[in-house]
């Protein structure tokens, strides 16, 4: 009865309860200890075990210190009790004897057959369930009563961690038949509290309002209601200290200090008051920097790394980024154990300090294995051949790193990380052990898009990119639109050759009516095939050629501009064409769906042999810088020039020509709509492209980077021949965008205003494109 009005009984009646429960446990174990001593001794024949349930018999006899053929007393069977007790499976236990058999009664504790939550929001069940099991409370497992107000009392923790200081938690107990009970916790989290003053006192060199701008915590603004900094949390706080400390020490401030970090809340727990306390001491200036201790490569080598110099004022950031950088380079010797530890001597009446960098390189190591793990589908070679460390040669930092990027851009992984861990035994020797984790490379959609540009559009693909593990890529890909339909099959073999030398083919038929498009008009229908090489002559730059063969049928309508009219009675409707193609390309980015850092650029171009009935050719060149301007803040530069012209007297055919406009170049602009225009002020395109891009990045949800924002600004300009002077001038514009890498594909969707517009351009300022992300 005692259990069960326990289990039924409001919280204000827990703790009373509990009391009793322990008070009275005690004076049952107390009466068990008085009658085992009663117990006449006797040699046990037998032992049988009554009231188990869930407990297997053969669990209490291991914990039973008596055994068959034992003699017992009131001593043995005391410590028998005790021993049962101390398994916390049981809260009754008796020992009873008839004849010579041994009798051990046991009342089991209930299991917890339940976890379960009501109210959370802020937190993910699964965190609180983790955090609940954490200190013994979870399904299956004993049920503890102890544990409950500890329960409570971690939950309460978890909210205060995230600054809900009026979070309440009632907690409801319900027996379950088979001696079990469900536990619930029913949350009312009530309003996070808000910070409502930050004070720094002791700040002399720099103004209150910039110290506070190097924090995270801050009060309510305009987007504090999405990155929540205005709500406080201890580790925020910390966070943000040492944020201050490196912001004074790499102003030259080397003895500054926080000496106390005060938080007051208020009475109804609503709004936070920060008050921190800092000395900051002297500016110092770098007087002298020295090297001293074993240095295997050339001094003047590593006086290049250090970025200190006499007359400097003190910043810890360019201190460790020299340690750094030293590690890094005798890293790339082999000294895989280096450690360089900067020195630095005082001189306080002048505020000066001389800093002399120890260089201890330890031994010179070689690496033993290299140890791939994770990769159930992937084959091991195609993750050896992107390892730039080779086995039984020296440790080279730098090789393992450019090895871990080679893998990571590979496509095929969503996190890749390298371990060097010493041989136990072997000082000289590491093993590079890598862990991948895959993901799915293959896909199959079917689905219908939507281009603001092209309106509805119907594609279906199935792609898989390391076709059984080999690394092949293989594509079949259907895509229609009003204005496009393009069917395509491509294969290509990354290493074609060992020597790591690509290889594409591709077959593909493309039909164009340019009736729903800013275009002038016109139809095609293009059946092609093609085999292109690249040839890797660096760890970033490749050399890429190939042959493409093209059959264009055209079709002219009645507002066919004149250009388009002329073309095709001097080359008629029908043309064959032969293409050589070259091209370089350097990738130096970080990463190839999210960079943060890096460049890419690509000169491609593209000339029709006479052997055909055409003779061109086209260039291009593209060059995109990203930049970490602010963490978690990325700026893309991005700039494409693009000329074409014909050749032995043939004209650039119309179809090859330039445009830009939309998504992907100028946005606010319609789809392809720069540059000189025909008769119905449709775009003519041009043999001269030039495009600019500006654009800032950031995540809209912290630490997820599949979607981001941005701001950015655009130029661009495609010119025929200078006949339009106002059409073929440069166009700009300025907006926002959202970039969504969803599970059906990339989406981009912009706001572009125009800057320059003309009363004739053709202005889109909306625009969303699936399936292109730029």
């Amino acid at each position: 009865m005692i259990l069960l009005d326990y289990f039924n009984c409001p919280k204000s009646r827990m703790r009373r309860l509990t009391r009793a429960l322990l008070i009275s446990g005690v004076v049952t174990v107390s009466l068990w200890m008085n009658n085992a001593q009663a117990f006449d001794s006797f040699v046990v024949r037998d032992i049988r075990v009554e009231g188990v349930q869930r407990t297997e018999a053969g669990t209490i006899f291991n914990y039973l210190p008596i055994k068959i053929g034992d003699t017992v007393d009131g001593t043995k069977v005391s410590e028998a009790i005790k021993a049962l007790y101390g398994t916390g499976f049981f809260r009754d236990v008796q020992i009873d004897a008839q004849g010579d058999v041994l009798i051990v009664v046991v009342d089991e504790r209930p299991t917890v057959s339940s976890v379960t939550f009501a109210g959370n929001k802020e937190f993910d069940t699964t965190a609180l369930r983790t955090a609940m099991k954490n200190i013994g409370l979870t399904e299956s497992y004993i049920f503890d009563r102890a544990l409950l107000e500890k329960a409570v009392q971690e939950l309460k923790r978890q909210y205060v961690s995230r600054g809900f200081y009026n979070a309440e938690v009632e907690m409801t107990l319900t027996p379950q038949e088979r001696n079990r009970v469900a536990i619930n916790f029913a949350i009312e989290e009530g309003g996070p509290s808000k910070i409502s003053r930050i004070h720094i006192v002791g700040s002399k060199t720099f103004p209150e309002k910039k110290l506070i701008k190097q924090m995270r915590l801050t009060t309510p603004g305009w987007f504090t209601w999405y990155t929540k900094n205005d709500q406080y949390s201890k580790q925020k706080l910390q966070a943000d200290l040492e944020k201050l400390r490196s912001f004074y020490h790499d102003q030259g401030f080397l003895e500054f200090t926080i000496e106390s970090a005060q938080v007051s809340i208020s009475p109804d727990k609503s709004a936070i008051d920060i008050t921190l306390t800092v000395s900051e001491g002297p500016r110092y200036t770098i007087s002298s920097v020295s090297l001293a201790g074993d240095l295997p490569v050339p001094e003047g080598e590593i006086h290049k790394l250090i970025r200190l110099r006499s007359g400097d004022a003190y910043s810890r950031a360019r201190l460790q980024s020299s340690t750094k950088d030293i590690g890094t380079r005798l890293g790339a010797e082999g000294y895989a154990f280096a450690n360089i530890n900067a020195v630095p001597e005082l001189n306080k009446e002048n505020a000066t300090v001389a800093f002399t960098f120890y260089v201890d390189p330890g031994r010179r190591a070689y690496v033993r294995n290299i140890n791939i793990s994770g990769n159930l589908k992937t084959r091991d070679e195609v993750i050896r051949r992107e390892v730039r460390q080779i086995e039984g040669a020296w440790y080279d930092g730098t090789r393992i790193e450019r090895s871990r990027i080679r893998i990571r851009r590979l496509g095929y992984f969503d996190d890749v990380s390298i371990e060097t861990p010493p041989v136990p035994g072997s000082p000289d020797q590491v093993d590079v052990n890598i862990r991948v984790v895959e993901r799915q490379t293959g896909r199959f959609m079917i689905g219908i898009g939507y281009s603001s540009s092209e309106s509805i559009a119907l594609s279906a693909s199935v792609s898989q990119e390391n076709v059984f593990g080999t690394g092949n890529s293989l594509t079949i890909g259907l895509n229609t639109s009003r204005s496009n339909q393009y069917y395509s099959v491509a294969f290509t073999d990354p290493y074609w050759t060992v020597d790591g030398i690509s290889r594409t083919i591709e077959l593909y038929k493309q039909q164009h009516d340019a009736d729903d498009l800013a275009t002038s008009k016109y139809e095609s229908d293009t059946l092609g095939a093609g085999i292109g090489f690249g040839v890797p002559i660096t760890e970033t730059d490749t050399i890429n050629f190939g042959f493409r063969f093209e059959n264009v049928d055209i079709t002219l309508k009645e507002e066919s501009p004149e250009a388009y009219i002329d073309f095709v009675n001097r080359y008629g409707n029908r043309t064959d064409n032969f293409m050589v193609s070259t091209g370089w390309s350097r990738d130096t980015r970080d990463d190839i769906i999210f960079p943060t850092s890096g460049r890419l650029q690509s000169i491609y171009t593209e000339v029709a042999v006479p052997i055909g009935d055409l003779a061109y050719w086209k260039a291009q060149y593209i060059h995109q810088w990203f930049w970490p301007v602010y963490d978690p803040f990325v700026l893309m530069l991005r700039g494409e020039v693009g000329y074409g012209e014909g050749y032995q007297g043939k004209t650039l055919p119309f179809f090859k020509a330039f445009y830009a406009g939309g998504v992907g170049s100028v946005r606010g602009y319609e789809g392809a709509s720069l540059g000189p225009r025909d008769k119905e002020n449709n775009a003519l395109g041009g043999k001269r492209k030039i495009v600019g891009n500006a654009e800032l990045f950031f995540p809209l949800i912290a630490g997820d980077n599949s979607v981001r924002g941005s701001v950015f600004f655009d130029i661009g300009q495609i010119y025929a021949d200078g006949a339009q002077s106002d059409n073929e001038a440069f166009k700009y514009s300025t907006g926002v965008g959202v970039a969504w890498n969803s599970p059906i594909g990339a989406l981009k969707i912009s706001y572009g205003y125009p800057i320059n517009k003309k009363s004739d351009d053709l202005v889109e300022n909306f625009q969303f494109q699936l399936g292109s992300v730029f």
